[in-house]
């Protein structure tokens, strides 16, 4: 009964951030990209569509572990072990989308001006 409501309490201090700031760097390019037109535009597409659904499986993944241990903790029964997998399958995709779509950009460091040079 410990461990799964350590589970239930993992999966609401890792999923709801990563999905925050997964939605927000949705749209973001970086890197380097094709100059032409409609490869960008495919690329783009394709980019934003497998961002979307790792979002879409951490958000399923993260609803059914949930479900599943305050299920178990409120009929005290124990969990099944597919819960396990798919509770580390959240925690490496919320690790997926924190070091990749999911970071904040840093702010640009300032040049310093030398007035030497005017």
């Amino acid at each position: 009964m410990v461990l799964s409501l350590l589970i239930a309490v993992g999966v609401v201090l890792i999923a709801p951030p990563a999905l925050a700031l997964g939605f927000g760097g949705l749209r973001r390019r970086s890197g380097h990209y094709s100059s032409d037109v409609g490869a960008d535009r495919a690329s783009l597409v394709l980019l934003i569509g497998i961002r979307l659904l790792t979002l879409l499986l951490v958000f399923a993944l993260s609803a059914v572990v949930l479900v599943s241990t305050i299920g178990a903790a409120i009929r005290d029964v124990e969990l099944h072990g597919l819960v396990y997998v798919f509770f580390v399958l959240d925690a490496l995709l919320v690790a997926l989308v924190l070091l990749t779509f999911g970071r904040r950009d840093r702010p640009r460091a300032r040049r310093r001006v030398n007035p030497a040079g005017r």
